[in-house]
């Protein structure tokens, strides 16, 4: 069984390239994920993001290089690397015309592994979604539909958990729980994020990492504040545009 070499990494992506229609959507790109991040994957529309995040949970496959979970290749063990991540990627989907617990259900039968009724009620609790459990999907707000995408993703006790876009179209009420339930997420129950967005600035006090990417290419990563101090800039957004400058001058 094919291991990654730095045990410490819940997440390594390396030298992955994707190509579609004979366009280069994914240029060779290259970055790791270490326990307890909270790590965004951040750029414009278009720039790669959803593809990458795709190939991550094998919904559709790299044409060459490899991804490890937990240490095992999403090409050779997939079942193993995927036992343990959660995902959202582009909209969470809902039975609209069912309870918000009997959406959760339906996903509980398709797991692989056990999910107790138990646990249905526990990740409704830790989303804020107990006391509306009941109602219908279709009277939720896009933010009460995020955190109950998240709180699908929990049923199996993930140790790494994907979004993609969480925040796209969330009011500023709906964007705070999002944020406020992330990192106690992250800090309580031990969970890693990689979370993409277009939104730069609105991940700016959420993302303690991150990897920039443009047109398919990673043109910067490592440490935010580490990062914002290295180009002197005070945001994300001029952050990205910087490092943007950068690489046109080299």
């Amino acid at each position: 069984m094919k291991q990654v070499n730095n045990e410490k990494s819940i997440l390594e992506i390396k030298n992955l390239n994707k190509q579609i229609g004979g366009q280069t959507i994914i240029n060779n790109i290259n970055f790791s994920i270490q326990k307890g991040d909270i790590y965004g994957f951040l750029g414009p529309n278009g720039a790669g993001k959803t593809t990458t995040l795709r190939m991550i949970t094998r919904l559709i496959f790299p044409n060459s290089g490899d991804i490890f979970i937990n240490g095992h290749s999403i090409q050779t063990d997939s079942i193993l690397a995927l036992s343990e991540v959660g995902s959202i990627i582009e909209n969470p989907t809902f039975y609209l015309h069912l309870s918000a617990r009997q959406n959760l259900i339906l996903s509980a039968k398709l797991a692989a592994n056990k999910v107790t009724n138990a646990r249905i009620n526990e990740v409704l609790s830790i989303v804020d979604l107990k006391d509306v459990k009941d109602k219908k999907v279709k009277t939720f707000s896009l933010g009460m539909k995020q955190r109950l995408g998240i709180a699908n993703a929990l049923l199996c006790s993930p140790s790494l958990i994907i979004l993609d876009e969480p925040t796209n179209g969330v009011d500023p009420l709906g964007l705070r729980e999002m944020k406020t339930l992330i990192k106690h997420l992250a800090k309580k129950e031990n969970i890693t994020f990689l979370i993409s967005s277009h939104m730069l600035r609105e991940m700016q006090d959420l993302c303690d990492k991150a990897a920039f990417i443009q047109d398919g290419k990673i043109v910067e990563k490592g440490d935010v504040s580490t990062l914002l101090e290295t180009y002197q800039v005070t945001n994300l957004e001029d952050l990205f545009f910087a490092c943007i400058k950068e690489r046109m001058t080299e």
